[in-house]
C-alpha cells in the first residue's frame, strides 16, 4: 500500500513527483519567472569559479550531514556506489520523517533534496567527465554528460523527486524505479567499459536451463554451474521482487568473450532480460512479449566501422507476431 504523507493540515494525499514538488519547493523560485526560464537560464554564464567551488562545498556538505539526517552510515565518498547506498536509503519512512523535521525555519526535505542533487552531479562531474550547467534555484543545477550514447542534460533534482514519491498505482514500492535505476541508466550505462571487465567464465560455457525458478534455486545453481561468479551485487533484485517477476523458467548465455551472464526468462507480461558482470548485477531490460513461445537468445557477430562486435538477439513473440530484440552484449 502506497504510503500517505500529511500535508497542509489535515488532508492526506498520496505524495506524487508533482505535488512534492509543490508543497515543498515551488515557492523558493525566483517570483515572475517561468519555470522553462529557471530551467534553460544559466546562472553561471561566466564560469565564475567561485560558484564551482561553491557547488563542491555543498557537496560536501551533504557527504558530511546526510548521515545524521538519515540516522544511518552511508559512506559517501563522492563514487558511483554510493549514489546507490543513498538510494537504498531513501525510504518512504526517511522521507516523511525529512518531511516533518524542521531546520532554520524550512523543512529539512528540501534542505536534504537541494543538498543531494548537487551531491549526485558532483558523481557525475568528477567521476564520467560531466560539465556542470549552473541553474537557479541550486538544486535545478544540471550536468551535461557526453558519452558512446550521446550527449544529455542530467537533472538529478528531478531523479530525487521520482524517488521519494509514492509509487504509482499499481506499482508496488520494491519495483518502483529507484534512484540507482536512473544513475545506472542515464550515467554509469552509456559512460560503461565493458571491454575492460575482467573474464568470469570460458566464452563456450554452457549453463543448463533452470525450470523451476526462485531466488534460492538460482543461487544454488549458479554456484554450481558459474562459481566464478560469487556475488549478485547490491542492486539485483531483492527476492520480493525477483518473485514478483514470476519468471516461467530462466536461461543463461556467457557473451562478451566470457565476461558477462546473460539471463533471460518470460515472467509477468514480458519477457526480463538481465546482465551480470564480475561484480554481480549490471543492468536489466524487460520487453513485453506474449507468455508462448518461449523466448530464445542468441549471440552473432555485428560488422561495424571498428570492426566486428558481439551482440545479442532475443527472438519473441508479441500479439502472436513474431519480434526481435537486439543490443550490443553487454546491453542496450
Amino acid at each position: 500500500m502506497a504510503r500517505k504523507l500529511q500535508v497542509l493540515g489535515s488532508t492526506k494525499r498520496e505524495l506524487t513527483s508533482e505535488l512534492l514538488f509543490k508543497e515543498v519547493f515551488l515557492a523558493h523560485y525566483p517570483p515572475g519567472v517561468s519555470l522553462e526560464q529557471v530551467r534553460r537560464t544559466d546562472a553561471n554564464p561566466a564560469n565564475n569559479p567561485e560558484i564551482l567551488r561553491a557547488l563542491d562545498d555543498t557537496a560536501q556538505v551533504f557527504s558530511a550531514l546526510a548521515d545524521q539526517a538519515l540516522d544511518q552510515a552511508l559512506e559517501l565518498d563522492g563514487s558511483d556506489a554510493s549514489i546507490h547506498r543513498l538510494s537504498r536509503a531513501l525510504t518512504a519512512e526517511q522521507r516523511d520523517r525529512l518531511y516533518e523535521r524542521m531546520h532554520g525555519g524550512e523543512r529539512l526535505l528540501l534542505l536534504f533534496v537541494a543538498h543531494a542533487a548537487v551531491y549526485i552531479g558532483k558523481a557525475i562531474v568528477k567521476n564520467h567527465g560531466g560539465q556542470w550547467l549552473v541553474r537557479n534555484p541550486l538544486w535545478e543545477t544540471r550536468v551535461l554528460l557526453s558519452s558512446r550514447a550521446g550527449r544529455a542534460e542530467l537533472c538529478p533534482f528531478s531523479w530525487l523527486l521520482r524517488a521519494l514519491s509514492d509509487p504509482p498505482k499499481g506499482v508496488t514500492a520494491s519495483s518502483a524505479t529507484t534512484l540507482a535505476d536512473r544513475y545506472r541508466t542515464l550515467v554509469e550505462v552509456p559512460c560503461l567499459t565493458a571491454a575492460e571487465w575482467p573474464v568470469i567464465a570460458p566464452k563456450d560455457r554452457k549453463l543448463p536451463r533452470l525450470g523451476r525458478v526462485r531466488y534460492d534455486l538460482l543461487y544454488q545453481h549458479l554456484k554450481t554451474h558459474l562459481p566464478e561468479l560469487t556475488d549478485f551485487g547490491e542492486d539485483f533484485p531483492s527476492p520480493e521482487r525477483f518473485a514478483e517477476m514470476a519468471f516461467q523458467s530462466l536461461t543463461f548465455t556467457v557473451v562478451g568473450e566470457g565476461r558477462a551472464l546473460l539471463l533471460c526468462g518470460a515472467g509477468k507480461g514480458g519477457v526480463h532480460l538481465i546482465w551480470m558482470s564480475n561484480q554481480g548485477f549490471s543492468k536489466s531490460v524487460f520487453v513485453e512479449a506474449d507468455a508462448v513461445p518461449e523466448p530464445f537468445v542468441r549471440t552473432f557477430n555485428k560488422e561495424t566501422e571498428a570492426g566486428a562486435v558481439e551482440c545479442v538477439r532475443l527472438t519473441f513473440s508479441k500479439n502472436g507476431e513474431a519480434k526481435e530484440f537486439e543490443s550490443l552484449w553487454w546491453g542496450p
